[in-house]
């Protein structure tokens, strides 16, 4: 059984998901579906400085979701969305169970419904 740390992963799928924990870095990736920005842009609607932006977009470069681009003096960053195809199709996995689950849910509840019914009637 591999074991399981805090130690760098090689699995994309733990870096994708563990940039994604991040409140600051899910808004950023939102910010950059709407076109690519530096980190000026990206920093200003934030109340942190743009070194802890840049940090983030590290993690985020890291993790494959954003590339940086060089024109002139600056890095504008776009959003990479094919990582997140391996973690949706990780996720759907589970939408899966959860359907599956909710419809023998439903088939219970409506096994239930008659039984109450004549119940009631008494």
């Amino acid at each position: 059984m591999k074991s399981i740390g805090y130690a760098e992963d090689a699995d994309p799928l733990n870096a994708v998901f563990s940039a994604l924990s991040d409140p600051t870095r899910r808004a950023i990736l939102t910010r950059l579906a709407a076109g690519e920005a530096t980190v000026n842009e990206i920093a200003e609607p934030f109340q942190m400085s743009q070194p802890a932006v840049s940090k983030h977009l590290k993690v985020l470069e890291r993790a494959g979701l954003i590339e940086r681009g060089v024109d002139r003096q600056h890095r504008p960053a776009r959003l990479k969305a094919e990582p997140m195809a391996a973690a949706s199709a990780w996720l759907e996995d589970f939408e899966r169970f959860w359907t599956g689950s909710f419809d023998q849910l439903d088939d219970l509840l409506a096994e239930l419904k008659p039984s109450e019914k004549g119940r009631d009637q008494t």
